[in-house]
């Protein structure tokens, strides 16, 4: 799902006309209070907003959407941009910065980058979920399977047998729904980078 933000309704129908052209799903809105009013947290997607909107600007929605917890990717267009509106708009977070008129392969290059990003934003929310499944030892052992430990070594970190480790491995890899130690490396770094 694409949303769109602008206070122009020119600009909002002919960006919706071109995405839905390379096939995207796009809700428009024209303010923030619109969006924010209708958007759940739950139905993630991108965020293409503009810049200068009367009452919320779109750099003022980023905040928002920030304070609600939502790191969605967005993409910020202007009319009237400057440098220091695109600093700021990077510095909270944007995946992409563009000028009114969007040329449709600058746009649809941006929104590859944030579907990229939005896809990488699920995999962290899936692998957290799993992840929470551990309880607080599992999560110690994880954690120093993806340093690199082996099972004595874990076993003398954590000052336990090597049987409880054993255990804690396996259960591990039951509500992991692998034994890969690199695919269970892969998830605990996902998070915890």
């Amino acid at each position: 799902m694409i949303y769109l933000v602008d206070d122009d309704e020119a600009v909002r129908n002919a960006l919706a006309l071109l995405l839905a052209t390379y096939g995207k799903e796009v809700a428009t809105f024209p303010d923030a209070a619109h969006f924010l009013a209708h958007v759940r947290r739950d139905k993630p997607g991108i965020v293409i907003l503009d810049l200068r909107m009367p009452t919320v600007s779109g750099l003022q929605l980023m905040e928002q959407l920030g304070a609600r917890g939502t790191d969605w990717p967005r993409i910020m267009i202007t009319g009237h941009g400057d440098v220091a509106a695109c600093r700021r708009a990077f510095r909270a977070g944007v995946t992409d910065f563009l000028t009114k008129p969007v040329d449709e392969h600058v746009l649809m290059d941006a929104v590859t980058l944030a579907e990229a990003q939005l896809a990488e934003h699920f995999a962290r929310d899936e692998a957290r979920a799993q992840l929470a499944l551990l309880t607080a030892r599992e999560a110690e052992v994880i954690a120093l399977i993806a340093k690199g430990l082996g099972t004595k070594e874990i076993a003398n970190a954590l000052e336990v047998s090597v049987r409880t480790v054993d255990s804690h491995r396996a259960s591990i890899a039951t509500k992991l729904g692998t034994a890969s130690i690199a695919e269970q490396t892969r998830l605990w770094m996902q998070i915890k980078g």
